[in-house]
């Protein structure tokens, strides 16, 4: 699913644009401004810019110029209430992809998105979201059907997963089938937001709450009325707002900052976590009373270690996804096998990573052990490569990582590797690591 940047220092207007492209299925970042914008274009990779003309401190052509030297695929649309020819020339002879005057209706903005797609070149196209979930497994197929059941209700839902494993499609597949399917679907990350920006996020503000607040902004819930809100890595949510988010929760209603009316809320929630949240209630990081409230239909997700069927089905779909425009869409045999044998510590994820680098190299599925043998080294081994080790401690550190993700078994861990059994085993003679056996 593609990532827009929104930029606008009119929140109201911001606002209005960030829940026309929710609706629409996107994944929405927002900025007030060109420098806030410059950050965010740092932290996250964008499909495309929709950016205000005229801000102050950097305005949009000056914004669309540093687009230009760090990213100059990127489109960038301009936006502006004075829709005048010189404005539209000027955006255009400065590399503008399209211009869009405001107030502009949801039919317009709907015509310079499908353009953008249109007129994409070898950029990948603007892709709304997909809740397609696609599996094999018994126990993924129960976990649908009781998806799929909990859907027409209006029960909060609390998935517990590994990452990776797709506990966001998931929510999307949720709300897809569900009686408020019509209404948008807001996601946010509560790990990836500053602890004193996330409330406002959340809740909104009312003009004057604090300083800066300019004009009066919406928060994430009120962008989700009528629909649903994931709340994504809920585990990192700091206990202020544990307790704010448990009234929103018990009466159904919100409180702007610096509001003094509550606001009635008819909103699906769902929440995301990969921690254990009994673990983290005994260790006083997480409110019990909250947990109970989302908590209502538990829900998990197996890592793909221990659904093996999957991965040929989930590797021809990224095959197809990747292989566009390349000359082979074929599905090695040898390449399935490997991948099936394989652990999968970073789960569905790590499996589109493995084939998407397939298709980057080589222009086709192709692996050898060696290739997840590298994607160890790289997910395991590089947060603990410092200057001052030898070879052989990184030798022994690799070896006892590749025994332990292979569950103990030598044969499989040696092929890894890209060494004989035999090798192995006088290397954990060597290396006193006997003692991992299968």
């Amino acid at each position: 699913m593609s990532r827009l940047l929104v930029v606008d220092d009119d929140i109201q207007m911001q606002s209005a644009l960030e829940a026309a492209l929710l609706r629409k299925g996107f994944n929405v970042e927002t900025a007030s401004n060109g420098f806030e914008a410059v950050r965010k274009l740092e932290d996250f990779d964008f499909a495309a810019v929709l950016t205000d003309l005229r801000m102050p401190g950097m305005n949009g052509l000056e914004l669309l110029q540093q687009v230009r030297e760090s990213k100059p695929g990127l489109p960038v649309v301009l936006l502006s209430a004075y829709g005048t020819v010189p404005d539209a020339v000027e955006a255009m002879k400065s590399g503008a992809d399209d211009f869009l005057v405001k107030p502009f209706s949801n039919d317009a903005l709907q015509e310079v998105l499908d353009r953008l797609n249109r007129n994409g070149g070898h950029r990948a196209p603007l892709q709304q979201a997909s809740s397609e979930i696609i599996t094999n497994d018994p126990e993924m197929q129960m976990l649908l059907k009781r998806a799929a059941h909990v859907a027409r209700t209006k029960a909060t839902i609390l998935v517990q997963a590994e990452s990776g494993t797709g506990k966001e499609l998931l929510a999307r597949w949720i709300h897809r089938n569900s009686a408020q399917a019509s209404g948008p679907f807001v996601a946010v990350n509560c790990a990836a937001l500053p602890e004193n920006l996330l409330e406002s996020e959340l809740f909104g503000y009312e003009k004057g709450a604090f300083t800066g607040a300019n004009t009066l902004k919406p928060g994430k819930f009120e962008l989700a009325q009528n629909g649903s809100i994931l709340l994504d890595e809920i585990g990192e949510m700091v206990p202020l707002l544990q307790a704010k988010l448990l009234r929103v929760l018990q009466e159904h209603e919100l409180d702007r900052v610096g509001g003094k009316h509550p606001i009635p809320l008819h909103v699906r929630v769902i929440a995301t976590t990969n921690k254990d949240l009994r673990k983290l209630i005994n260790r006083g990081q997480f409110r019990e009373d909250l947990y109970f409230r989302l908590n209502v239909v538990p829900m998990r997700i197996p890592p793909l270690r221990e659904r093996k069927a999957d991965i040929p089905a989930l590797v021809r779909h990224f095959t197809a996804k990747y292989a566009a425009g390349l000359d082979t869409h074929d599905v090695d045999s040898e390449s399935i096998d490997i991948m099936t044998r394989y652990s999968w510590p970073g789960n569905v994820r790590e499996l589109e990573n493995v084939v998407q680098r397939s298709f980057a190299l080589r222009g086709r599925l192709k692996l050898s052990p060696m290739d997840l043998y590298e994607q160890n080294v790289d997910s395991a081994e590089t947060a603990g490569l410092q200057a001052g080790h030898s070879v052989s401690d990184m030798e022994r550190k690799l070896i006892r990582t590749t025994l332990e993700q292979t569950n103990g078994n030598r044969t499989h861990a040696a092929k890894l590797l890209g060494i004989s059994l035999r090798t192995l085993r006088n290397k954990l003679r060597e290396y006193r690591l006997a003692e991992v056996t299968l």
